[in-house]
């Protein structure tokens, strides 16, 4: 089970958003991309209080293309430095988790 990913990425708007979840899903990085549009962020960016709506991404994918996808969305992100965080998953129905590893290519090599 340690082998599946849930990738959050946030993005400035929907265009970069779907550029990113396109791409990522089209190259085999994730299975799927989804898009929550308007999350409300608030953080600290060079010394100040920031607050924007934003588009928070999910990806599900393999362990295997973690690399791949950080690798990309970084070079394709507007941002300087991007949101990449990754969350292991404990569990999920069987089923899903082949899709998951039929759709991105993954070998547990």
């Amino acid at each position: 089970m340690n082998d599946y990913r849930l990738v959050l990425v946030t993005a400035p708007d929907m265009e970069s958003a779907r550029k990113l979840v396109k791409g990522a899903v089209e190259r085999r990085f994730a299975a799927c991309g989804k898009i929550i549009s308007n999350i409300e962020s608030h953080y600290w960016w060079e010394g100040k209080l920031q607050s924007n709506l934003e588009c928070q991404l999910l990806y599900k994918t393999h362990n295997e293309r973690i690399g791949d996808l950080q690798d990309w969305i970084v070079s394709e992100h507007p941002f300087e430095t991007p949101e990449f965080v990754v969350i292991p998953l404990e569990s999920g129905l069987e089923k899903y988790l082949d899709w998951i590893k039929a759709e991105t290519g993954a070998t547990d090599a």
